[in-house]
């Protein structure tokens, strides 16, 4: 999903036949995606860089058809989509010329590269994992 912009990931839910709508979500939800229905949730009170974020992870979810959180692949799901939507926003040039700048202040890098701090969080995990460099 090379799809970045908020426009962009709008017309790919849209190409897939998938519903968006903002919706008054609980503050520790941030999104939800009804696999069912076709349907992502998206909380109302998200900025625009978690929205972009939420969309973008709740998209990798339905590319998938995964079958939610309560189910026994939940967690497994979970994992990849945060993986697969942290490698979707972040490129590996960005990334390294941030962290230069930034000199690794995560709060700042994750406002550059219009992350959440999460996002950016995954990334470096993944980077960690593969040995690219160490936390």
């Amino acid at each position: 999903m090379d799809n970045k912009t908020i426009a962009e990931l709008h017309r790919n839910a849209e190409s897939m036949g998938l519903t968006i709508a903002s919706y008054r979500l609980p503050r520790d939800i941030c999104g939800l995606y009804d696999d069912r229905h076709g349907l992502i949730l998206l909380a109302d009170w998200l900025n625009q860089r978690q929205r972009r974020c939420t969309l973008c992870h709740e998209l990798i979810h339905a590319r998938h058809h995964d079958p939610g959180c309560g189910s026994q692949y939940g967690v497994r799901c979970e994992r990849r989509c945060r993986r697969e939507t942290a490698l979707a926003l972040i490129s590996p040039v960005d990334y390294g010329m941030a962290e230069t700048v930034y000199e690794g202040n995560a709060w700042m890098m994750a406002v550059e590269l219009g992350v959440t701090i999460q996002v950016l969080n995954d990334y470096r995990q993944l980077l960690y994992d593969s040995g690219v460099c160490v936390q």
